[in-house]
């Protein structure tokens, strides 16, 4: 989903699990839909957990736990590990998460989030144990993250780090631009570079 980002303040929805992977965020039988609407992705999101056998939800399952909302996802390291499926970051988008935090993600699912509009947050070990710790005693809980000055911070307490994201991600998800639209919108510029390559040989 299309968006433009400057500064997120949300609680989260944390997952305190280590190696959590695509076909977890996605079961591979959902790959099979022609559809490309995030909201269906969105509703099968963590499906396998979420719903039990019968279709219920689980009501241990954290999506399912009235404590805990908003835009954020935290996550033990190593997320979105497994196969590359980009399905996994249009669920991840179309149920309403914004940016996922973890200390570390699987490079291709990590490049699929920020391509689908959803900001991968990388902090250190100790802040996400002490991010998990004070969610855990308060699901209130609120993160602030910074895409210009690309700093993630827990609300009211002074924690705060920088997070890698390259220059060109950072402009494209602050202007709402997918890598299609980047081009577009510098059509003129590599059109101008043709025309004066055309003009050297």
């Amino acid at each position: 989903m299309k968006q433009k980002y400057n500064i997120i303040r949300s609680s989260c929805v944390p997952m305190n699990r280590e190696n959590i992977d695509t076909d977890q965020i996605i079961p591979a039988r959902f790959l099979k839909s022609v559809s490309r609407n995030e909201n269906f992705f969105g509703e099968h999101l963590f499906h396998d957990q979420r719903y039990c056998a019968d279709g219920t939800p689980n009501q241990d399952f954290v999506l399912n736990d009235p404590r805990y909302s908003g835009k954020i996802l935290v996550a033990g390291k190593n997320f979105g590990c497994g196969s590359s499926r980009e399905h996994a970051a249009w669920a991840i988008a179309g149920y309403g998460f914004c940016a996922v935090i973890s200390s570390s993600f699987a490079d291709i699912h990590k490049q699929n989030e920020l391509n689908n509009f959803v900001i991968p947050v990388t902090v250190s070990e100790a802040f996400l144990a002490e991010l998990f710790k004070l969610i855990a005693a308060d699901p209130a809980t609120e993160v602030e993250i910074n895409l210009p000055e690309a700093t993630v911070a827990i609300c009211g307490t002074g924690l705060k780090e920088s997070f890698p994201i390259s220059n060109f991600k950072k402009y494209c998800l602050a202007n709402g631009l997918d890598d299609i639209d980047f081009l577009l919108e510098n059509r003129d510029k590599t059109e101008n570079w043709e025309q004066n390559r055309e003009l050297e040989k």
